[in-house]
This record gives structure tokens, sequence and C-alpha cells, in this order.
């Protein structure tokens, strides 16, 4: 006799379902837990109408199930059964004569089948429990097999998403990247990047975020990230860039509802002017030596949202010697900090930015992500995806060219 937490269940006596019609039948099966494990809890019902009625209050470890009861008869029987109790394990109960029909009801689903007339009380408790065991083992196998999937397209995804700059210069153009998910989500969001420079040597750059969690909005994310690598490479710059991406977007979102932010830079080669356009996206950090500023240019709205009505100025700046742009995703300063709806927002980023301002660029990065994750640790941590884009040319100054 198993005793009860038999280590082959890891837990406490089954509780098993028996689907029989046959009075005599059921109270062998009765019987036959009395005599091996008195503290199974047995549950008796004569059809599958009864044992649907009891499913949507309970769930066994196992179900005894007959294949020839009044509303179904063979394996049409252990298929409804599935449909109401997928998770559970099944072991069929066939007659004298019926042992490929058995053999066939393994072959489509049942853990085990059992022969009435030659059930004896130890197999009748070792069958039911090792079908638990081989169902919660099938069970793992494919959560495991999800699992490895997930993981495959959320590669995948980060591909798409984090991409490889492509830079012609050696050493010219200083870019460090940074992506972090958000504490709730498993996979990466909608938050994107890019670094391209062209045969000119403009360095064009790129930070969005798709509006939205989940593998829509990071497919969405992808999607724009690649059409604005090909619009640059192709040479299409200026408001006719985000009219193009637009068109993309509202073509491939899921909802009218779905919209994208983000911010298009292009660095001259001659080190100090930038252009900037701005669609509804937050400002920027502006480094030059160990000061920081918050630098928002005027801008238009968020892809999507005017489909074909928007327009999106031009900004030129002209940068400080050698300073460094900081791109980044609301992610980073939308994390609780406090009590109620307090938040770090954008002057507490702009504190962190300060305090950190001494630093190189890739330890600089590194530094106001790990603080804002710890100020919003209390809080379960930063909820949005997290994307940060640091550029500084590293050649030594040109002459600002007259406008």
């Amino acid at each position: 006799m198993m005793a009860k937490g038999d280590p082959v269940l890891g837990r406490r006596e089954p509780s098993v379902l028996l689907i029989e019609d046959d009075e005599a039948d059921a109270v062998l099966v009765e019987e036959l837990v009395a005599d091996v494990t008195p503290s199974m809890r047995l549950t008796w019902v004569r059809s599958l109408a009864d044992a649907r009625q009891w499913l949507t209050a309970r769930v066994p470890d196992c179900v005894l199930l007959d294949l020839h009861l009044p509303d179904a008869q063979g394996l049409e029987a252990l298929a409804r059964i599935q449909e109401h109790a997928s998770g559970v394990a099944v072991v069929v109960l066939t007659g004298l004569a019926e042992e490929e029909t058995g053999l066939a009801a393994v072959a489509a689903g049942a853990q085990d089948y059992l022969v009435k007339g030659r059930i004896e009380a130890e197999l009748f408790g070792r069958a039911v429990r090792y079908a638990i065991q081989r169902k919660q083992a099938e069970q793992a196998t494919v959560a495991l097999q999800a699992s490895q999937l997930r993981a495959q397209e959320n590669a995948r995804l980060e591909r798409g998403l984090l991409p490889t700059p492509l830079l012609r210069g050696t050493g010219e153009l200083g870019v460090v990247a940074r992506y972090r998910p958000g504490r709730a989500q498993a996979l990466l969001g909608g938050d994107f990047y890019d670094v391209v420079q062209t045969e000119d040597g403009v360095v064009h750059a790129l930070i969005g975020d798709v509006s939205g969690h989940g593998p829509d909005e990071a497919a969405l994310g992808v999607g724009l990230r690649i059409a604005w690598r090909t619009l640059v490479v192709s040479g299409a710059t200026g408001p006719r860039q985000l009219r193009m991406l637009e068109e993309v977007l509202v073509a491939e979102r899921t909802g009218e509802q779905i919209f994208a932010t983000l911010t298009s830079l292009a660095l001259l080669p001659d080190g100090r002017r930038v252009r900037v356009m701005r669609a509804g996206h937050p400002g920027m950090l502006l480094r030059s030596g160990k000061a920081v500023d918050w630098v928002e240019v005027p801008g238009g709205p968020a892809l999507g949202l005017l489909p074909g009505q928007a327009d999106w100025p031009v900004e030129e700046l002209v940068l400080p010697v050698r300073a460094g742009i900081v791109l980044f995703t609301d992610g980073l300063f939308e994390g609780h900090t406090g009590p109620g709806e307090e938040r770090l927002g954008e002057e507490g980023l702009l504190g962190l930015a300060r305090e950190a301002a001494g630093l190189e660029p890739e330890p600089f990065v590194d530094e106001i992500i790990g603080r804002a994750e710890a100020l919003a640790e209390e809080h379960d941590g930063l909820d949005d995806d997290v994307a940060v884009l640091h550029l500084r040319w590293e050649k030594e100054d040109k002459a600002v060219p007259a406008s």
C-alpha cells in the first residue's frame, strides 16, 4: 500500500472522478479504493452530463472513464471529457474484449487504461498515481516548450528592437545604448532605437515608444525601426520621413488607439550642429562638461494621433564642444518613488543626471538607470520599459559653418 504523500504524487492523496453508469462496476472501484488508498477522495457520477456539471466547480487529479456511457460511447466519450478537463489525467475503463480500444484511447490522449475484471488493488492504485504523474510531466513539457518558444520570439524581437549602430567612421561617434524591460513584462515592449550614419557623414539617431505592451506593440516597434532605417538610407529626411513612418504605423497597428512617440536626430559631421524632430516624445538631456540641461524643442503630435494632418518642425541646435546627447523613453522617469501618485518625473531625472554628470558616457547611463530603478524598487519597480541612447562626437571639434 502506498502511504499518504507518496513521492510519485509529491503531495496529498489524489481526488478522482469516476464516470461509470454500471453500479456494480462502480462498487468494485470503491472497494479497490478502500483496499489500497482509503484516503483517496472518490466521486461517482453516472454520465458525461453529470460529470460536466460536477467539473464546473471542481478539478480532480484524475478521471476514471467508462467508455460505454448512456450519453457517449468509445473514443467520443474520451474526446468530450478532454474538452471539459483538458489538464486532468484520464484512465479509461474497458471490458475484457476491448483491450484494443484501451490502446486506442491512450493513443488519443488518455494516460492509461484498465480492463474491468482484471484490476488488482495494487495495480489500480499504481495506475492512478502514475497517470497523474504522466499528465503533470506532459504539462510541464508543454510549458517548457512554450517558454522556449517565447524566449526565441523575444530574441527575434530583441534583434529587431535593439540593433547594432550602422556607423561608417572609426571611433568618431560614441554610442551607448541600454534597454530594460519593465517589471510587469516578461518580454520586451514597444520601445525602440537606432543609429545610422549615411555616406555624407551625417549620423541619424532615433528613439521611440509604441503605446501599450505586448507582442503586437513590440512587433510594431520593430517595423517602425526598420522602416526608419530604410528611409534614412534611401535619403528620406525631415517631416516627410515622419509622415511615411506614420503611414507604416497606421497600416500595421492593431487598433486606432495605438500611437507612437519618437525623437529623430541628424548630427551633422561638423560635430556641433544637430537637427531635431520630436513627435510627442519627452525632451532630451544635453551634457557639456559637468553640466546637464533638459532640452525640449518644439514638436508635433505622436504618430497616429492625427493621421495625415500633423506636421513636425525641424529644430537646429548648436552643441557645445564634445557635448553628449541623451535620448530616452518615458519609462525612465515615470516610476513611482513615493506614496500615492508620486513619481520621479522630469525634474527628478534631471537631478539624477546632474549628480552623475562627471561620469563617462557608459557609467553615466548605467548610473541614472540604476538610480531610477532603485528609487522605484519599493513601489514594484519600473512598470514601463526603458530605452536610453547616449551620443557624443569623439573627434576634434570643427568650426561651426555660418548659417
